[in-house]
């Protein structure tokens, strides 16, 4: 799937929130981030520069993606809560808030 430049830094941002909110960052989310990086091409100087847009203007990128881009992010953002093999009930309420804030319904994801 392809994305433009500004989908991407919205993207690494809402992934990377999604690892760093049960403060714990586990090496299999490290590897299922790396994956991400060759699917969607992008770099890890991306996480550095994501975490300087504001939670808003992501969700107002993404909101504006068709459906399908919309549906490939939430399921990567289940993806790598699940990284760990634990689904913590932090991730899945930023999951729910992200995939409902673009339109989409979290509950029928994944």
């Amino acid at each position: 799937m392809n994305f433009s430049l500004a989908e991407k830094l919205a993207i690494v941002k809402l992934i990377d929130s999604v690892i760093l909110v049960d403060e714990l960052v586990h090496k299999s989310e490290m590897s299922a981030l790396q994956v991400l990086m060759k699917r969607i091409d992008f770099e890890s100087n991306f996480i550095l520069q994501a975490r300087n847009i504001a939670y808003e203007q992501c969700l107002h990128i993404l909101n504006q993606m068709p459906l399908s881009k919309k549906n490939y992010l939430c399921n990567q953002l289940h993806d790598m809560a699940n990284a760990d093999g634990f689904f913590h009930k932090k991730e899945m309420a930023l999951i729910f808030d992200i995939c409902s804030s673009i339109g989409l319904d979290a509950a029928t994801q994944k």
